[in-house]
């Protein structure tokens, strides 16, 4: 295989990952706006997979830009165009997956906070006059989700 060849063919191989890493992550935004977040959960390992692949090729790329110089221009032009239009769907699914886990993260709160509220005896001091402790039992909220 030439260098011009295995040139396009790199850029080939990155606009196909690219459109459809960009067609994911928009399925993925409708999905959020459509309320429906076990969607993207279920195919959130594959969604990974793709994302490492692109991270991993585009950095790569960026370190060898002569690995796409004999490329035809159209072929790096369609590269160029691809990669707009995934970063435009990556600013829009950065906010939706931001929203649905602020969203999330204050439906925790809320549910800590009825759990909390139930546990807490009404009175604020015991029946021998000390101050109630309440019940020691704790709450856990997870910020890596």
């Amino acid at each position: 295989m030439t260098d011009h060849e295995l040139s396009q063919a790199r850029v080939r191989q990155l606009i196909v990952l690219t459109r459809r890493l960009t067609e994911r992550l928009s399925a993925e935004t409708q999905a959020f706006a459509d309320r429906r977040p076990q969607d993207v959960a279920a195919g959130l390992a594959e969604t990974q997979e793709m994302a490492n692949l692109y991270r991993r090729d585009t950095a790569h790329v960026k370190a060898n830009p002569a690995l796409l110089r004999g490329a035809p221009p159209e072929d790096r032009k369609a590269l160029t165009e691809a990669t707009r239009a995934f970063d435009a769907v990556l600013s829009v699914h950065a906010r939706a997956v931001d929203a649905a886990r602020q969203i999330s993260e204050g439906l925790v709160r809320a549910i800590a906070a009825e759990v909390t509220a139930a546990r807490t005896p009404a009175s604020a001091y015991a029946a021998d006059g000390r101050a109630a402790q309440g019940d020691g039992r704790a709450v856990a909220f997870n910020r890596t989700a």
